[in-house]
């Protein structure tokens, strides 16, 4: 695994950082985007980003943490009006930290490249943390496609994220609890979601404060991976990784790599 700086620190060895000198006033909401070759879908992003920006009264900057992509997302990314932040590591964990460190928003916020937020995600997520209740939370999302196959995967973990307050779409917590878990665990090549709201979940308890689902701003979340593996692959292929990673834990790096790093994107 490669090593990955210190997150919410001055930029280090491995990041990069493109400062617009006009920006001066510090924004409510960072929002991070992490993203390796990812020039086709991140247009239809930034146009719904655009569109929440324009439905939102405070300020927010954008900022694309781009993990050396090959293509021309970086490119896109300026020429959209974003910040641009060159993440070497490969490492999903890694890239959201390097966005994360060099942010300057009250609020985090991360988003997956290849889906499209809500109108209404920075209202929602603004309201949720000027409440003082709330220590992090995650829009949540709905497929972009509907099969069989999709509406029972989606039923089958809506119980879970009901049960645990964890979720999908847009993730978001202050500037200030994300240092104080340190971060996403850069160990992990995958599930290191999951493990962040759980220290979040954790350290809200300290201070009386929960995670939250706000209602009215769901993400549209992209349905590539069951485009390619298929829309069922949650039941007839998953069970045997488990079994797989039970019997021989190192066989996780390699399934991670195979599902989520592949080369080409």
């Amino acid at each position: 695994m490669p090593e990955c700086p210190p997150t919410l620190a001055s930029l280090r060895k491995g990041y990069t950082a493109e400062v617009k000198p006009e920006e001066t006033a510090a924004p409510r909401i960072s929002l991070i985007i992490p993203a390796f070759n990812e020039e086709e879908l991140l247009p239809r992003l930034l146009d719904s980003v655009d569109a929440a920006r324009a439905a939102f009264d405070g300020k927010v900057e954008v900022i694309v943490a781009d993990n050396l992509s090959t293509d021309a997302t970086a490119e896109l990314a300026r020429r959209r009006g974003c910040r641009v932040v060159v993440v070497e590591p490969r490492s999903i964990a890694c890239v959201r930290n390097g966005g994360a460190a060099a942010a300057q928003g009250e609020i985090l916020a991360f988003t997956d490249a290849d889906g499209r937020i809500h109108r209404r995600t920075f209202e929602v997520i603004d309201a949720a943390i000027a409440s003082g209740r709330i220590v992090a939370g995650a829009t949540g999302g709905r497929f972009e496609r509907w099969s069989l196959g999709l509406a029972v995967t989606f039923a089958a973990f809506a119980p879970i994220a009901v049960a645990t307050g964890f979720d999908t779409g847009v993730v978001f917590c202050q500037r200030a609890d994300f240092a104080a878990v340190g971060g996403y665990d850069e160990s992990r090549l995958f599930a290191e979601d999951v493990a962040f709201l759980l220290a979040l979940r954790r350290h809200g308890k300290t201070t009386g404060r929960r995670l939250s689902r706000p209602r009215g701003a769901r993400t549209v979340i992209s349905t590539r991976k069951f485009d390619r593996w298929g829309d069922w692959h949650f039941f007839t292929r998953m069970p045997a990784v488990g079994w797989r990673l039970l019997k021989d834990p190192k066989a996780a790096t390699d399934f991670a790599r195979q599902y989520w790093y592949r080369p080409e994107r």
